[in-house]
């Protein structure tokens, strides 16, 4: 037996689409496995750790904006 059921799977669908937005990128071959091995190196999934590179990337970017 499966360890969810397909009603669960189908549940965790709807909640993740009213939930979550998407972002889908594309890196040069060879990139994804390089940024994954940072990101398990660091303790983080894939996405938590890209989350993290914008986020902070954002709050630097804001915190330059009024530096000149």
């Amino acid at each position: 037996m499966s360890k969810n059921s397909k009603a669960r799977i189908e549940a965790n669908n709807r909640y993740n689409a009213k939930a979550y937005d998407r972002i889908n990128i594309a890196v040069p071959k060879g990139d994804k496995d390089r940024i994954k091995f940072h990101a398990d190196s660091k303790g983080e999934s894939l996405n938590g750790f890209i989350k993290r590179a914008i986020d902070e990337t954002m709050e630097r970017d804001s915190s330059d904006s009024g530096k000149e």
